[in-house]
C-alpha cells in the first residue's frame, strides 16, 4: 500500500498543481481542495500504475527545455511565413513515425512534445507497434518527410536521456548509432 502511494505521489502532486492553476489561486484552501480532488480522482478513476524510471538527468532535462522553447519559436515563425506566403500553398502530409522505446509514458511525452510545436499534430498512435501518426505542414518531398520523422525521433531521444531508464537510454543510443552508420541522420 505504501509503495503504491509513493508511486502515485508525483501524479497526485501534478493534479494538485493543475487544480491550483485552474482556480488561479496559490492558497492553502486551493491546495487542500486540490489534494481532496486528486485523491478522489486517483481512487475513483483507477488507471494502471505508470512505472517511472526513477532516473532524472537534470542536464539533459534543461537541454530539452531550452531546445523545446527554441523549437516553439522556430515553429511559430515557420508557420507564420507559410501562412503569409501567398505565392504557394504549404505542403502537408500525414506521416508515420516509428519510435524506439516501448514505454507508454515516453511515447506520450514524445507525442505531446511533437504536437505542441507549431506545424505538427499527432492524429493517431499505434501503441502495439510504437508508431505515431502525425499531420505536418511544410512537406514537399520525401526528404522533408524524413526530416520530420527524424525531428520526432530526436525529441524521443531527448526525453529518454532526461527521464528514461538506463535500458531506454542504451536503446536510443544504439538506434542513433545505427542510423548514423546507415547515413539516415
Amino acid at each position: 500500500m505504501l509503495t503504491q502511494l509513493w508511486r502515485q505521489l508525483p501524479f497526485v502532486l501534478w493534479l494538485v498543481a493543475l487544480w491550483m492553476l485552474l482556480w488561479g489561486q496559490l492558497t492553502w484552501t486551493s491546495f487542500l481542495t486540490g489534494v481532496v480532488a486528486a485523491v478522489f480522482v486517483t481512487r475513483v478513476f483507477r488507471l494502471p500504475p505508470v512505472e517511472l524510471s526513477g532516473r532524472v538527468n537534470v542536464w539533459y532535462g534543461a537541454g530539452f527545455v531550452v531546445e523545446f522553447l527554441a523549437a516553439l519559436v522556430w515553429g511559430s515563425l515557420t508557420v507564420t511565413m507559410q501562412v503569409f506566403d501567398l505565392r504557394r500553398q504549404p505542403g502537408a502530409a500525414i506521416i508515420a513515425v516509428p519510435l524506439v522505446t516501448d514505454d507508454d509514458l515516453i511515447m506520450t511525452h514524445t507525442a505531446v512534445t511533437a504536437s505542441l510545436i507549431p506545424g505538427s499534430l499527432i492524429v493517431d498512435t499505434d501503441r502495439d507497434r510504437r508508431i505515431l501518426y502525425m499531420h505536418v505542414l511544410g512537406v514537399r518531398s520525401p526528404a522533408d518527410v524524413e526530416q520530420q520523422r527524424e525531428a520526432v525521433r530526436r525529441w524521443e531521444r531527448r526525453i529518454v536521456m532526461a527521464v528514461g531508464s538506463r535500458a531506454q537510454v542504451e536503446a536510443v543510443r544504439a538506434d542513433a548509432a545505427a542510423r548514423r552508420a546507415r547515413g539516415a541522420i
